[in-house]
């Protein structure tokens, strides 16, 4: 009785909160409810740390160069075509870079941001694809709990993200973010191509300091939300989780960096100039 009434309860909350949602996401792909999000993720934590793993043990490694250089270059077409969304709907035509609320309304250009932040949205389960060809391969050592955690919170948050503010001061990460990736992506396209294409991948380590740039960037930006005097961002609650997101990967990256490359744990046994040879 008490687990029904817990339950009634949790759905009548559920039914109110989401009163709130933006009703330009009705019937878009997986934007009914958190639920097959939650139920995506779950199956990737558990198929690349348990099952995978387990499925690979008495395996040999797939080969998967072809696939995974059409891959990564597909993510950087895909990551330059949502920058040009981002900047388009409102970064490059209008936006301030301080209070910028979401539009909420049906003109081109908020309709624009909408299809914007659902494809980012999407872009992040394409991106699971990261670890499970870690997994395929055998290089397990790469799923980290870094890589696993950041793959896992991105479409997780997303979500609701999306279904909530698609749009405004909330926006400015999956800018930086997709302007990354691009970087990053045809670091991963090139070294997928094979080991005679090692020595264009000398600038590895720089690739990690701009992603910390990035982080860095979106703290501060993130942040004017406090110093800022009367900004009407309709949901202060997604900058602070972004302001936390932001802070909380600029130590884990800062983690990551201090052992690559201070302490040279990471580092490829090939060469000490950044490639990595399992990529």
């Amino acid at each position: 009785m008490a687990f029904s009434n817990l339950t009634s309860k949790a759905v009548l909350l559920y039914d109110e909160w989401i009163k709130d949602a933006d009703p330009r996401l009705d019937g878009w792909p997986l934007m009914s409810s958190p639920f097959p999000t939650t139920f995506i993720i779950g199956t990737y934590i558990y198929f690349v740390t348990s099952l995978g793993p387990k499925l690979m043990e008495n395996k040999k490694p797939f080969e998967l160069r072809r696939i995974m250089a059409f891959y990564n270059f597909s993510v950087v077409v895909l990551s330059l075509y949502m920058t040009y969304e981002f900047l388009m709907s409102g970064w490059a035509t209008g936006y301030s870079f301080r209070c910028d609320i979401v539009d909420y309304s049906r003109s081109p250009r908020a309709l624009r941001m909408v299809r914007a932040c659902w494809l980012y949205y999407f872009s992040k389960f394409i991106e699971l694809l990261d670890t499970i060809f870690f997994v395929l391969r055998k290089k397990n050592n790469q799923v980290t709990f870094l890589h696993v955690f950041h793959h896992s919170i991105m479409p997780w948050t997303w979500w609701f993200g999306v279904k909530f503010a698609a749009g405004g001061l909330g926006t400015f990460h999956a800018l930086l973010n997709c302007i990354v990736h691009v970087v990053m992506y045809t670091y991963y396209g090139i070294c997928s191509l094979g080991p005679a294409y090692y020595k264009y991948l000398w600038w590895k380590k720089y690739m990690t300091t701009i992603q910390l740039v990035q982080f860095i960037m979106v703290t501060v930006h993130i942040g004017q939300i406090y110093i800022m005097e009367d900004c009407q961002y309709q949901y202060p609650i997604f900058m602070f989780i972004i302001w936390l997101y932001g802070s909380m990967f600029l130590v884990l990256f800062l983690h990551f960096w201090y052992h690559a490359y201070t302490k040279g744990q990471r580092l490829p046994k090939i060469a000490r100039n950044g490639i990595n040879k399992d990529q």
